[in-house]
């Protein structure tokens, strides 16, 4: 069976898990976005932790979360999957209602030092899974796996490449027939920890990116560019865009059914993004004691080029032991036997150090 075959079996497990689960499932797949909505009923002597934040790693956060609460029935835990950004703005605290403020945010792009005085109780970033941000486009009449080079994909995204006939496009792909068809990117507008991955990667490869926009979780694009919220949002709106190509998540890629280029990575091989090449590029990472670290042009020759690390922020110091005991050991149990259930839904399972660290980072929140 192949890696792409072995990927899809997988993501029909996630929707079989969710059918087993029943209404625990259902309520933990859905996100909670907007205000007003109400609050699930807590078991007495039970606990509510709330957490905000990243698409990108979503199924496999409402996975964990239903499968926690089936076995620790007085911890209940809500989610909303309405990014990064929002995420991180939610769990830092200023400027929003007592009603928006979260236990926990989760973003794919870890907090910046300045992110981190913002938050006076202080701040425990945990990575606790990985995957891969794939290029998908909707060119339904070309038969043939696309490849695109380091120029060619930068040179689509900076708004310099503007039809799929493109010379640059074609030096890759010999024998296949291009159509002369207007490219469309399919960009996230809203702030996210999947663009900042992406422009990361970007930045790395390309001067001409780096001295215009750089890293950010929120880019103005260049070129004739399709906004949509959320890695839901992006594939949906890819998926009835011919001429798309669009920035997403692996998983969501798969949900939608949507083709995914192969990539050229440092080393000029053009690589499918699969367990193995994501594994390869975040084999190099040596995490710091912060636990920050971003892998933007990985150099293992089977390395897949845009990989990235996930994290939940937590603080340091809750005020509540219930709580902070709450959070401490549902966050022991994914960096433990939740790492089990990651590779089922497209996403990495933490190095065994990385895990050892995470679990370190957890024991120095405090009640």
């Amino acid at each position: 069976m192949g890696s792409g075959s072995r990927f899809l079996l997988k993501f029909g497990r996630l929707l079989l898990a969710l059918a087993v689960l029943g209404p625990l499932g259902s309520f933990l797949a859905c996100s909670r976005e907007g205000r007003g909505k109400p609050i699930p009923e807590i078991p007495s002597g039970g606990v509510l932790l709330q957490g905000a934040g990243a698409t990108f790693p979503s199924p496999l956060y409402k996975k964990w979360f239903a499968a926690y609460q089936q076995i620790h029935p007085q911890t209940v835990i809500t989610y909303d999957s309405v990014g990064s950004g929002e995420g991180m703005r939610r769990f830092v605290g200023r400027d929003v209602t007592a009603e928006d403020k979260v236990d926990f945010g989760a973003s794919d792009a870890a907090l910046s030092d300045g992110d981190i005085a913002k938050v006076p109780e202080g701040v425990v970033m945990l990575p606790v899974t990985a995957g891969g941000v794939v290029l998908a486009y909707n060119l339904p009449d070309v038969p043939e796996e696309l490849k695109l080079s380091r120029r060619a994909y930068a040179g689509i995204f900076l708004g310099e490449i503007k039809s799929w006939n493109d010379p640059l496009i074609a030096a890759a792909n010999p024998g296949v027939k291009l159509p002369k068809l207007t490219i469309t990117t399919v960009v996230r507008q809203d702030a996210s920890g999947t663009t900042f991955a992406f422009t990361k990667h970007l930045d790395a490869i390309s001067a001409k990116w780096r001295s215009q926009y750089g890293p950010s979780t929120l880019v103005n694009w260049p070129g004739n560019a399709m906004r949509a919220k959320g890695n839901e949002g992006v594939a949906g709106l890819l998926s009835h865009s011919v001429g798309g190509v669009g920035y997403v998540g692996y998983e969501f890629a798969h949900r939608y059914g949507l083709r995914t280029a192969r990539l050229e990575n440092q080393a000029g091989k053009f690589v499918q993004p699969n367990e193995e090449n994501l594994r390869a590029a975040l084999a190099s990472a040596e995490m710091p004691e912060n636990l920050r670290v971003y892998v933007p042009d990985p150099a293992a020759p089977d390395a897949y080029p845009i990989a990235t690390f996930t994290w939940i922020l937590l603080r340091k110091n809750y005020g509540d032991p219930a709580k902070a005991r709450a959070l401490r050991d549902l966050f022991a149990w994914t960096l433990s036997d939740g790492q089990r259930s990651a590779a089922d839904l497209g996403y990495i399972p933490l190095p065994p150090e990385v895990a050892e660290k995470a679990q370190g980072a957890l024991q120095s929140i405090k009640p």
